[in-house]
């Protein structure tokens, strides 16, 4: 029973072959584009208004420097978002689960605003890992904790967005587990569960949204601190 539970983090293959690119590559279909008439349905209008709020969220403590990586920002956030929310439906599966693309995603991105920092103001770049006014005696040990938070940052991107995900998934399976064993034997403890179950499934939701939000602006915090 428990190895059945993780069965729905497996990436689906089909005659072997993988379908996780097949996975990633829907979200972009679904998406309305944009036409060239005056006046847009209601589904692009509120696509649009949200683009652009977010993106404005986003850029705001930026500086014009940071304002090239909008496009790129704000595509990953309405990408995670997608999959994420695709991935509560019944009998789909969820490529944010796996740890591999969520750090595929937070390494080259980091690793791009620490090699940005670096080129542009290194001595600022490396000003960071040795914090103003620390004592002699401390400063090679700073450095090497500094050193190690600096190059777990991509790892905490990526476990954060998969543990919760992870989580998430896991509870409300449980739960709809225990709703059709307490059914036939419990019929009033089996509808209080099902409230429960439908309460931590609109919490899903929630963190769907927020965890593609978080992986993004902790993205331009680190862009903040190299431009």
């Amino acid at each position: 029973m428990m190895a059945s539970f993780f069965d729905q983090f497996m990436s689906p293959s089909y005659l072997g072959v993988p379908l996780i690119a097949i996975a990633i590559a829907l979200p972009w279909v679904l998406y309305p584009t944009p036409s060239s008439r005056w006046i847009n349905n209601r589904l692009i209008t509120i696509q649009g208004w949200f683009i652009n709020r977010f993106t404005n969220q986003l850029m705001l403590p930026l500086n014009v420097g940071g304002h090239k990586w909008a496009l790129l920002l704000a595509s990953l956030m309405i990408f995670l978002i997608t999959i994420n929310m695709l991935g509560l439906l019944p009998y789909t599966f969820t490529p944010t689960t796996q740890l591999s693309l969520n750090m595929g995603f937070a390494v080259p991105l980091w690793l791009a605003t620490v090699i940005i920092g670096m080129r542009n103001q290194p001595t600022v770049a490396l000003g960071h890992l040795l914090p103003e006014g620390t004592p002699i005696p401390l400063i090679p040990v700073l450095i090497i904790i500094e050193t190690i938070s600096l190059f777990i940052r991509p790892l905490a991107l990526g476990v954060r967005l998969t543990a919760n995900l992870t989580a998430g998934h896991l509870l409300i399976q449980l739960i709809a587990t225990a709703v059709f064993v307490l059914l036939p034997m419990m019929p009033t403890v089996a509808i209080l569960t099902a409230t429960v179950l439908f309460l931590l499934t609109l919490l899903e939701v929630a963190v769907a949204m927020i965890q593609a939000y978080v992986f993004v602006l902790l993205l331009s915090l680190y862009l903040q601190e190299n431009i």
